[in-house]
């Protein structure tokens, strides 16, 4: 867990590692984990030395690797010692909030939750860094750019509220019977007497009156009833 006495916010650092395998665990970076008291603090250029060695000093790192921000919180460390007031993660957050949720944590389990504690000289010194986190959210996050007003809408007068002019239907023939039908828009008007089969033959259609029905069939509903006037198309 958490906040046990062995518990720590974040694997041991590359450094750690390498004094391990030398023999000398512990000379350099390793701080015995002191216990929780109300006066745990540290100065800024105390965090600052402890982000350089963690995350090379950048407070808004997230690799992929489970471990956000400058110094480095776990998830589960971060939430445990309030972060999540600020941002849900501590890459998320501006430095002095990062510094304010190091200090809780620095309380509740001490130095030891760094790997990088020695190498930052971090110890419960009492020292109040001063910080101020602010509320949640990103302090240090760029102020949203004002939104331009929008231009008020002049009001439309009467003559721009003309109607847009409506499509007109295709144009008709009317039948000997006073049926309209459709005109159509082809190259041949039709004449009277004319049918489909003289037309094709008349005018060389490819496929004969079938292939001239087919052309002209969104004009022409039955191939025995053609009407003057109305305009085929021939290909």
């Amino acid at each position: 867990m958490l906040l046990n006495s062995k518990g720590k916010h974040r694997r041991p650092s590359k450094a750690t590692r390498i004094a391990t395998l030398a023999g000398v665990t512990g000379a350099a970076v390793a701080v015995p984990l002191m216990g929780a008291t109300n006066a745990s603090a540290a100065s800024v250029e105390t965090w600052d030395a402890v982000a350089q060695c963690e995350s090379g000093g950048n407070w808004s790192i997230n690799t992929g690797n489970g471990y956000y921000g400058g110094l480095q919180f776990s998830q589960s460390s971060w939430a445990a010692a309030g972060g999540t007031q600020y941002a849900a993660r501590a890459d998320l957050a501006s430095k002095d909030q990062q510094i304010a949720t190091a200090e809780k944590l620095l309380d509740m389990q001490g130095p030891g939750a760094w790997a990088c504690a020695g190498a930052g000289g971090l110890t419960n010194d009492g020292v109040d860094p001063g910080v101020n986190p602010g509320g949640s959210g990103q302090s240090e996050s760029k102020p949203e750019q004002a939104q331009p007003q929008r231009q008020a809408e002049q009001p439309t007068t009467r003559s721009e509220q003309r109607e847009a002019p409506k499509v007109e239907s295709k144009k008709t023939v009317t039948t000997p019977t006073g049926e309209k039908v459709k005109k159509g828009d082809g190259e041949y008007k039709v004449k009277a007497g004319d049918t489909l089969s003289k037309i094709a033959d008349k005018e060389g259609v490819k496929g004969g009156w079938s292939k001239l029905f087919k052309l002209n069939d969104d004009i022409v509903e039955d191939a025995d009833l053609i009407f003057p006037g109305q305009q085929l198309h021939l290909k």
